[in-house]
């Protein structure tokens, strides 16, 4: 025993103060190095990579719990079933009130230089187009053909070139749709564009409308003679808004969703509301929520900022939190406050958009419902709308912090709606461009133990390393003070051994 001591210390005090600041200093960069890996990493995908690597690869080895026991199958099928209204809920939408391509998100692009759609939304957009604008039977009319094949194509160029090829053989209606999209380079113009459509679109429709139950084939070229013109109409009638002209825009509306009910997947209920709310017709407003603002239709932030705005209007010019503090909330003022919390549930992320606490970006052309994309979109086309109403901004800056505390557990449970989708922020990273974009996300995300474990170590190992540089004969009676401390237990239970074993059986255990 009094060898291994004797071996001990010799070894702590041939120690030199420089190995002390290299081993400090080592230990410190390692740190530094997983600490700025971590913390990209979190960036990045907001999850701890050793977190990840650790419950991934080593909880099944150490024994973690089997998903597929019997015991387990009753929480097994309440995950699928979150599971599926999870993935429900992260579905992405068409934008009803998405910009035009080449009037004003490629005017963006050459004034400023950066591109405001990414890949993945114009990819979607193309699979859109694909589905409306095209049908098996397009190889019955050669300009549909050339079409279809434009539709496909990634450069954009291609495609224009392909429009006009197709004019050339016909009027066709897809072609203008296509050359007022993505070669108008201003809201009149486009206008121009669709004009022409609306007439080619219209005779197609006639003709196929006579032919629909004929067969199969008829029957989906008059779905998609269809589609098409009821997007014309739409576009047209955005044209007219974005050109002044909203009553001619809300009259257009009005007609395509008397002519065409059934088709809900478009939403013009929502260009309609942004229509009627630039005229301050707000008992149209009012009658359009009623319609659409219905438990078994799905929700969306502008039906519940909307009725929101509504209830707000009523009673923000005269809301005071001092007042209000002392006196209690009226009825009216619960109402909005109730509504405003709603609508705060619903999407979390555009009340810092209308209070312009976070800038604003073009909308991109999908959005998903309850996430950032779609807090932009509404944001981008409706803050006016809350400006103009006296104290309504005010209300929301006053009230709209308060959903949180209903709704503690979020991701878990929510209060009127669905616990929040954990998904928005994957989804909306690939809709929104995040080169100058940050992607709000709710909830805030805490920073994982591994980031602060290692942010702690690597400042405790920076500071052990400069203090042995500075004070390298005090740091070193500390440092083998220390290690005897950390191997004082060891030789406690050595000696207790020695004591118990014969001295013969010890001696031939050291020798091995």
């Amino acid at each position: 025993m009094f060898g291994t001591e004797s071996s001990l210390s010799m070894f702590l005090n041939t120690l030199t103060p420089k190995f002390y600041v290299a081993l400090t200093g080592t230990s410190s960069l390692i740190s530094g190095l997983i600490l700025i890996f971590e913390w990209w990493y979190f960036r990045k995908y907001g999850t701890s990579f050793i977190e990840q690597v650790s419950v991934s690869h080593l909880r099944p080895l150490l024994g973690g719990v089997d998903n597929s026991s019997p015991t387990n199958s009753n929480s097994s099928n309440g995950d699928a079933d979150s599971n599926r209204q999870s993935v429900s809920e992260c579905k992405v939408w068409r934008n009803p009130l998405n910009l035009f391509r080449g009037a004003e998100y490629n005017r963006y692009t050459w004034v400023t230089g950066r591109e405001p759609l990414t890949y993945y939304d114009m990819n979607l957009s193309a699979q859109d187009h694909q589905t409306f604008f095209t049908c098996d039977s397009d190889h019955l009319r050669p300009a549909d053909a050339i079409m279809q094949k434009a539709w496909r194509e990634r450069n954009p160029q291609a495609r224009i070139s392909a429009a006009h090829e197709a004019l050339e053989l016909e009027d066709c209606a897809t072609a203008y749709i296509l050359l007022a999209e993505e070669e108008a380079t201003t809201i009149v113009e486009a206008e121009k564009l669709f004009k022409q459509a609306v007439k080619a679109g219209e005779g197609c429709y006639r003709r196929s409308q006579q032919l629909q139950h004929h067969g199969a084939q008829y029957e989906a070229q008059h779905r998609r003679d269809t589609n098409v013109l009821v997007y014309i109409k739409r576009r047209l009638a955005m044209c007219s808004r974005k050109l002044g002209r909203t009553r001619e825009a809300v009259k257009m509306m009005r007609d395509l969703m008397k002519e065409f009910p059934l088709l809900s997947m478009f939403n013009i209920h929502e260009n309609l509301l942004e229509s009627l709310l630039e005229l301050q017709n707000y008992a149209d407003v009012q009658a359009v929520l009623a319609k659409y603002d219905d438990i078994s239709l799905p929700k969306s932030a502008t039906i519940c900022y909307t009725a929101a705005l509504l209830k707000a209007r009523a009673v923000s010019d005269k809301f005071s939190p001092e007042a209000a503090s002392r006196r209690g909330l009226s009825t009216a003022e619960m109402n909005a406050v109730e509504a405003i919390h709603r609508a705060v549930e619903f999407n979390p992320h555009v009340p810092k958009y209308l209070l312009e606490m976070k800038s604003l970006i073009l909308p991109p052309e999908h959005i998903l419902k309850r996430g950032d994309s779609e807090a932009i979109a509404y944001a981008f086309f409706h803050l006016q709308h809350w400006k103009r109403v006296e104290g309504a901004l005010n209300l929301l800056h006053c009230t709209w912090e308060g959903t949180f505390r209903m709704i503690p557990y979020p991701l878990e449970k929510g209060h009127l709606f669905y616990p929040y989708p954990i998904c928005t922020e994957t989804a909306d990273r690939e809709l929104l461009p995040t080169v100058f974009h940050e992607v709000s996300v709710y909830p805030k995300k805490e920073l994982p133990f591994f980031i602060l474990f290692t942010a702690g170590l690597c400042s405790f190992t920076a500071m052990l390393a400069l203090l042995t540089h500075q004070f390298p004969e005090l740091m070193g009676v500390f440092a083998k003070a220390f290690l005897s401390t950390l191997f004082a237990p060891l030789n406690f239970i050595m000696e207790k051994v020695e004591s118990i074993l014969p001295s013969s059986l010890w001696h031939q255990l050291t020798r091995i």
